[in-house]
């Protein structure tokens, strides 16, 4: 599918650009030396701080996160005007590991990855296609290969997710078919680097064992993104984020409960920072709802979007909490 910002160029001032032998499209966009290239015209640099604006208003915090996404952005911008020079240089190498904990919003950054280097004219589908180890690994000898195929026919054109990649290399077996999976991406990701991008995603230390036992996997990812875990402050920003992105409000009294639930939350066990925060919004809408239904009287606007600190106590949470803690 055409898509402007992929090929439409940059205003330039200074020159026009000069003569090239017909049927010779790129020859005929090459600019002479003295041309000069506005950048902030780009229609895919307006594209992309499109998508970097939407990135910023998704997410809170990772800063890291999305200073690295920007130097791409603008690595790729340069290689464009580069080519309006008759510049050569090795088409740069995306493919990409996403390192953090459940729920930091790697999957987000992939989508918008995606979308971005669609505008640029890095991939032909601003798509991403997700796959765990079960997607891969095949049950019996032959099974795997067709399985791993298959699944990058899905992704061409476009984004391959490999979620917790860390499962594909299991040492302890050494009949495991993920060693071929990995054999295969490997393959792919060098023959088809200008038309897939592979992201392997999952914890820090699991894929950091996961890049050792593989330094040709390593060395074919040049971008290592490291998503950290959210704060305290950070996370109840989010869930004031979420609970106004589907029309609710804590009232005074249900913020400090809530900041008080996160304390809580976050020292205990599985906690999947934003993906436990969206968990406990759903459960207090359910305490809301029945709360509601159990009043048996007319119900207001206000009624219906206002989450009270009975709401967020319900939760189990509070169970063992010191006495402080509980609802009063």
């Amino acid at each position: 599918m055409h898509r402007p910002g992929a090929t439409s160029p940059a205003p330039v001032r200074g020159s026009t650009a000069e003569s090239s032998r017909p049927g010779d499209p790129a020859a005929a966009d090459h600019l002479p030396d003295d041309a000069l290239l506005d950048l902030s015209t780009d229609i895919a640099g307006k594209d992309v701080e499109d998508t970097l604006t939407r990135l910023d208003a998704e997410l809170i915090g990772l800063a890291n996160v999305k200073r690295r996404v920007r130097e791409i952005a603008a690595l790729l911008l340069i290689d464009r005007a580069r080519e309006r020079f008759g510049l050569s240089a090795t088409r740069p190498t995306m493919h990409m590991s996403f390192t953090g904990g459940p729920g930091t919003g790697k999957t987000t950054v992939a989508l918008r990855m995606a979308e971005m280097l669609h505008a640029l004219g890095y991939i032909r589908k601003a798509k991403v296609h997700t796959v765990t180890r079960d997607d891969l690994v095949g049950q019996f000898i032959g099974h795997t290969a067709p399985k791993t195929k298959e699944a990058l026919a899905k992704a061409a054109g476009g984004v391959l997710f490999v979620d917790e990649a860390y499962y594909l290399f299991r040492p302890e077996n050494e009949r495991d078919y993920g060693q071929e999976v990995i054999e295969i991406l490997l393959q792919e990701m060098e023959n088809e680097r200008g038309s897939l991008v592979v992201i392997f995603a999952g914890y820090p230390d699991r894929m950091e064992t996961f890049f050792s036992a593989n330094p040709g996997l390593s060395s074919r990812v040049a971008h290592h993104v490291e998503f950290p875990d959210y704060s305290h402050d950070e996370l109840l920003r989010i869930a004031e984020l979420m609970v106004a992105q589907e029309n609710f409000r804590f009232d005074e009294t249900a913020a400090q409960a809530f900041s008080r639930y996160l304390e809580l939350r976050m020292a205990r066990p599985r906690f999947a920072n934003a993906r436990s925060v969206r968990n406990a919004i759903d459960r207090c809408r359910l305490r809301q709802a029945n709360r509601l239904v159990q009043l048996h009287r007319p119900v207001s606007r206000a009624d219906l979007i206002t989450l009270t600190d009975s709401d967020v106590y319900g939760s189990s949470v509070f169970a063992d909490a010191p006495a402080e803690g509980a609802h009063q």
